[in-house]
């Protein structure tokens, strides 16, 4: 019976003891029981847009709808990210040979690198950014 005991003593103290190796940085425990924040890393600088789009053309357009008169905007920071975000517009041709006009896509920035791109909305904010020809 004093086995049992002292076992199931031992079992609550090793739990309650594991419990504190989980604290986050908030938990109302001592300092030095709390987990340490981890560091952000430094928020990267603003990309050369104009050149990044040159650069990398096909990642915006598709190379049979021959791109010209390629405009960009300066770049924003991501909302939900590390990265950066820029309106790309140009006069497009479709796969029939037929113009489409002006078509502009919001390009995602990561690393020195185009890594995703869509075609702009009516709700974002394209349509009232000053653009400069690459």
């Amino acid at each position: 019976m004093l086995r049992i005991i002292t076992h199931a003593a031992l079992s609550a103290g090793v739990l309650v003891l594991a419990g504190c190796g989980f604290a986050d940085s908030r938990a109302p425990v001592p300092e030095f029981m709390r987990m340490k924040e981890a560091e952000q890393p430094p928020p990267e600088a603003a990309p050369d847009v104009k050149r990044l789009v040159r650069e990398q053309i096909d990642a915006v357009f598709l190379a049979t709808s021959y791109p010209r008169e390629v405009q960009v905007a300066p770049p924003h920071r991501e909302l939900r990210g590390p990265g950066w975000t820029a309106c790309v517009r140009a006069q497009l041709t479709s796969a029939t040979g037929t113009p489409l006009g002006a078509q502009t896509y919001i390009v995602t920035i990561n690393g020195g690198k185009v890594v995703d791109r869509r075609r702009a909305e009516a709700d974002d904010i394209c349509g009232t950014e000053t653009y400069e020809r690459i």
